[in-house]
């Protein structure tokens, strides 16, 4: 499956969990034949028991409804909260389970996140069933309506029948059954076009080298937000190229606020070239950015992928891709916000870092390293 830019879309940007959770939830309790969701993390939290009722609700109301989870990811939901949803009718999958027979691949996850009501509406994003969603950490995801919709449920079908899928639901997926509005899904519901792209780790990678074409092709502006960034080799030196021949490249990263500070010293590691290109380094300050999005003049992407070598190498990714002015300006304003709330990153005082900042860099930088060649 190759991914397609369709017309005739409307994109919903929702920042922060004040604003999608709400749209999440709006969806969930209105749908009418079908509800699937696909979720990396899903624990036993006040938001998870959310889920679970609005899920179980659902069920009750004659809604078909498929749950697909990562093994790993949600390794926090209990026994008892995954019988519930069995029980209330729930088509319930696991990515990639831990087995000694395919102990060798249990590092390949199952990282998306994706919700499709009726077959006719989507959110993708970066969130989750879990509190740290609630208030903990800054969040984004976009919702989706018209000819992309149908792309999704492609991606959403092909995982679910995937060999490295497990659990009691039924192994496949009868188009049919989602309703007669999955039929519509291809009739326009707005202006916009965008296309659905995935990634399936060092074996498929059209998220990474969709950024970096348009990293190449940027005449104003390129701006990323990611939470984990150890980028690759490729898409630093085309950030540098971009820099040097004027682009606005600009960089908006989690601060020491990080729910892994090893990869936020990793990453650190690369600050230096980035810095003498004139690439801008804005560290967010107010707590934890989960959000990926991107920007490159009209272009945008938001989703699931982080620019780091365990999204890139191993994980099962997928972005929603937007091409407007419009949806690019809106995208433009909520990077300026944040910039606001950040700590920019000087060069002249990151030269004159400390030994013991130097030596972080270079030990985690390693380890990560060892890590990405594990593959």
């Amino acid at each position: 499956m190759r991914a397609q830019w369709r017309e005739g879309n409307s994109f919903t940007l929702l920042p922060d969990s004040d604003q999608f959770l709400p749209a999440l939830f709006k969806e969930m309790d209105n749908a009418e034949t079908s509800l699937l969701l696909e979720l990396y993390m899903f624990e036993d939290s006040e938001l998870g028991e959310r889920f679970i009722k609005a899920m179980e609700n659902a069920c009750q109301r004659g809604v078909k409804v498929w749950l697909m989870i990562d093994a790993c990811g949600s390794w926090n939901l209990s026994r008892k909260s995954r019988k519930r949803l069995i029980d209330a009718g729930v088509e319930f999958r696991e990515f990639n389970p831990l087995t000694l027979r395919h102990l060798g691949k249990f590092i390949s996850r199952d990282h998306r996140k994706l919700m499709i009501v009726d077959g006719k509406v989507a959110f993708t994003g970066g969130f989750g069933a879990s509190d740290f969603f609630l208030d903990s950490w800054f969040e984004v995801a976009v919702r989706i309506e018209g000819p992309c919709v149908n792309d999704w449920i492609s991606l959403y079908r092909r995982v679910w029948q995937s060999r490295l899928s497990r659990g009691p639901g039924q192994p496949s997926i009868d188009r049919s059954v989602l309703g007669a509005s999955a039929e519509k899904a291809d009739e326009p519901a707005g202006e916009m076009d965008g296309r659905a792209i995935w990634g399936q780790g060092y074996r498929f990678q059209q998220i990474r080298k969709s950024l970096q074409d348009q990293v190449d092709r940027a005449k104003n502006q390129v701006w990323i937000c990611t939470p984990y960034f150890v980028p690759t080799r490729s898409l630093r030196r085309k950030m540098i190229a971009a820099a040097r021949r004027g682009v606005d490249v600009r960089l908006l990263l989690p601060g020491k606020n990080h729910d892994h500070p090893g990869v936020y010293y990793a990453g650190q590691r690369y600050y230096t070239r980035l810095l003498k290109a004139g690439v801008r380094i804005m560290e967010f300050q107010p707590r934890f950015t989960h959000a990926k999005f991107s920007l490159c003049d009209d272009w945008c992407t938001v989703g699931s992928c982080n620019f780091d070598h365990w999204s890139l190498q191993w994980n099962l990714e997928a972005n929603q891709e937007i091409h407007h002015p419009e949806f690019a300006k809106e995208l433009t304003e909520l990077f300026e916000r944040n910039f606001a709330q950040s700590e920019e990153v000087i060069a002249e005082q990151w030269f004159k870092r400390s030994w013991w900042q130097r030596g972080r860099e270079y030990v985690y930088g390693h380890i990560n390293g060892m890590m990405t060649r594990l593959r």
